[in-house]
């Protein structure tokens, strides 16, 4: 399905790509080489950068932080918003050879303070603070197996841990983006990528900055997400590609002027972090006519992508995650014999070296060479991957097991449902039943929905209790759903439909 070429396999069978630069410096430096006056950077309302400025204040920067007392191996946080800055600083600490920690900026301050005290951070960017200068600086022996960055998990359960981010994790990662979106690196120079989701996240930093800056292409920053700032800007810049989460393709689209906004340009719009409708994906290919549209799936331990859905199969397949980029390997883990779900485990150069500081939970989560996700899945006969389930999300009904994910899957394809989110419901009989938050807009109807359901699903598998919202399901910055967000609340509805 993707180009396989230029692999090798080492002496434990993990898969390896051939020929990439040693580390995030050299890749720069080549970028920079040879598209030096090509426009590297823009932050909308700010600054647009060059590939020379943009490495001439990247080394400002590192030498600023050498002269701050920063070497080899440190720790160096960045809690500045997206933009420039950002950018600098994050490329800085990769010049100055130390190791980025980029902080979710929608912690609270007890999980800001946990993750600078967890990483040991001897320095960090703040937004009060001006970026330190000195003289320019670039440590070009960085090893591929060097710790480049620690992005700590968005906390869905639990305190925050530190994924070990290598030089190879990072550039693995851009490589597989490449080959399974199609993108020929000889003239992705001419794209024009569009972030619009948190840099401090691998989706922004990995898959879309990280991946420009490898071919010469630009990145255009969003300080700040805009619906209709956003429509704007993919016209005015001539965007070709970008990704975001499903949520933000159905309320661009419900824009009353949408139709009027130029999206020739675009060539590539991929998705990920929730199902979205088939319908849905009918309507982008339709909104966005020249661009192929692609599902993937990936976690942080995963430096980003693990899987990809190509724009072939986006419609008949919108269940699946597709298939394994090139240098991934998946296995799924004691699977159920009559279902074939298991826990999806995952192997490749793009998972991550650990858990910074936390022996313990690297010791169970990375096990002979593989990832145990703790997500449920199955793998089809063609190779596509179905994620099922997170483990811990699986809802019991009477010894019934029902994976809320294939639910939301049905929800989501469901007349008037624009968003769903399905989890258990206590209950004194059965322990728990299935009840569906839904963010609805003016086609729903209840009765349609149960139509709908009864076609899809399973009877016992059918929410009896459910909870209409107005305000968009709460997600982590990655586009997952923080169910514990959801467990526990009150209004709902039913038992519905006499069940």
């Amino acid at each position: 399905m993707f180009d396989r070429s230029g692999i090798v396999r080492d002496e434990r069978g993990v898969a390896h790509y051939t020929g990439l630069a040693d580390s995030l410096v050299q890749m720069l430096r080549e970028s920079v080489e040879r598209f030096g006056d090509r426009e590297a950077l823009v932050e909308v309302g700010g600054d647009r950068l060059t590939y020379r400025e943009l490495w001439r204040r990247s080394a400002r920067v590192a030498g600023g932080l050498r002269e701050a007392g920063i070497s080899r191996g440190d720790r160096v946080a960045n809690l500045l918003p997206a933009g420039v800055d950002w950018v600098l600083a994050f490329l800085g600490t990769q010049l100055a050879g130390a190791i980025a920690v980029p902080v979710n900026t929608r912690f609270a301050q007890p999980e800001v303070d946990y993750v600078l005290a967890d990483s040991g951070a001897s320095f960090t960017f703040r937004p009060s603070r001006p970026l330190p200068d000195g003289e320019p600086l670039a440590v070009d022996d960085l090893r591929p197996d060097e710790v480049a960055a620690i992005f700590y998990t968005s906390g869905t359960t639990g305190r925050p841990k530190g994924a070990m981010t290598t030089h190879e994790n990072f550039l693995s990662n851009v490589e597989n983006v490449c080959r399974v979106k199609g993108i020929d690196a000889g003239t992705g120079w001419r794209t024009r990528n569009l972030v619009s989701v948190p840099l401090f996240h691998v989706t922004g930093c990995n898959t879309q900055l990280l991946l420009q800056l490898s071919y010469g292409g630009a990145t255009v920053v969003m300080p700040k997400f805009d619906v209709r700032e956003f429509l704007r800007i993919i016209a005015d810049e001539r965007i070709n590609l970008f990704t975001t989460v499903p949520a933000i393709y159905a309320l661009a689209l419900k824009q009353p002027d949408f139709e009027e906004c130029d999206t020739s340009s675009v060539e590539h719009v991929s998705y990920g972090g929730a199902p979205m409708a088939p319908a849905l994906v009918e309507r982008i290919k339709a909104a966005f006519p020249n661009a192929r549209v692609g599902n993937s799936f990936g976690l942080t331990e995963t430096s980003s992508i693990s899987t990809f859905l190509p724009h072939e199969l986006s419609v008949e397949h919108a269940d699946s995650v597709g298939f394994p980029a090139p240098v991934v390997d998946v296995a799924v883990h004691e699977p159920d014999p009559g279902t074939g779900v298991g826990e999806l485990l995952i192997r490749g150069p793009n998972v991550v070296a650990g858990y910074w500081n936390k022996p313990e939970a690297t010791a169970s989560t990375f096990v002979d060479g593989w990832l145990r996700t703790g997500d449920l899945a199955r793998v089809d006969e063609s190779g596509l991957v179905h994620i099922a389930d997170r483990a811990k999300d699986v809802i019991n009904r009477g010894g019934e097991n029902v994976y809320s994910v294939e639910v939301e899957n049905a929800l989501a394809a469901a007349p008037g449902v624009v968003e769903a989110a399905v989890v258990g419901v206590p209950d004194d009989v059965m322990g728990e039943k299935v009840g569906a938050v839904i963010v609805a807009d003016e086609a729903f109807e209840p009765g349609r929905l149960l139509a709908h359901l009864e076609d899809h699903l399973a009877d016992f598998k059918i929410p009896q209790f459910l909870q209409l919202r107005e305000q968009p399901l709460p997600r982590n910055p990655g586009g997952k759903l923080l169910k514990r967000e959801l467990r526990g609340t009150s209004g709902w509805q039913g038992p519905l439909w006499g069940r």
